[in-house]
């Protein structure tokens, strides 16, 4: 039978390649963007998700970012990009989890960033999303692997994408940017998408953390 993907958030340049590599393998792909589903509202999700007969992998890609200074972050922007990230996880998840289940095989992916790790300045929001994505897909791996279900996290890098494109434009910024990463050029969507779907087919890993670009992590 053909295998079944539903990735949110799906009109990003990273679900564009992902589904691309996904379709090329003889996948069934679902790639709703947010007026189809709203992954922070459980109703929206319910209603998607209960017309799939199948899936076999959930990839959670949707979000956005609002930064800024704490002192100037709103509750609503603290809250919205929350929302996005780590209420959108948990829902799709648990709607996802409940066709996986039946079959006792399922995967489920979670996007995830380098700031969950480091904790930029100015991105208070974000990170506090990131890393609390990381706590979610343990916990599930834990809780689900009895049942054949795996969960992980992927940092795909800094990736040019339309949402890195104004930093990116800047000379210095790009430069900065550029020789924090070891190998000194950037990951590109395309070979994200091409880890998540051969990290697919490993089916004795799961609770793990991937970190894709050549930014080094420093041990504390």
């Amino acid at each position: 039978m053909t295998p079944a993907a539903l990735i949110t958030g799906g009109k990003g340049a990273l679900a564009v390649a992902l589904r691309a590599e996904l379709e090329a393998q003889g996948w069934q792909v679902h790639a709703p963007g947010r007026e189809v589903m709203d992954v922070t509202d459980p109703g929206s999700v319910s209603d998607f998700t209960g017309a799939l007969e199948r899936l076999d992998l959930l990839v959670h890609n949707a979000g956005l970012i609002l930064d800024a200074p704490l002192a100037k972050m709103s509750a609503a922007s603290f809250d919205t990009v929350l929302q996005a990230h780590l209420r959108g996880a948990f829902l799709c998840a648990r709607a996802a989890l409940r066709l996986m289940v039946r079959k006792r095989a399922g995967h489920l992916v979670f996007i995830g960033s380098r700031s969950a790790l480091t904790g930029p300045a100015g991105q208070a929001n974000y990170a506090a999303a990131k890393a609390g994505l990381i706590g979610l897909a343990q916990s599930l791996a834990a809780e689900y692997g009895p049942r054949g279900i795996r969960a992980n996290v992927v940092l795909p890098g800094f990736l040019e994408t339309p949402m890195t494109a104004s930093l990116l434009a800047q000379p210095e910024k790009r430069a900065r940017v550029m020789a924090e990463h070891s190998l000194g050029h950037l990951n590109t969507c395309a070979e994200a998408a091409r880890f998540i779907v051969f990290l697919h087919t490993l089916p004795h890993t799961s609770g793990q953390v991937f970190h894709l670009d050549s930014r080094i992590h420093r041990w504390a």
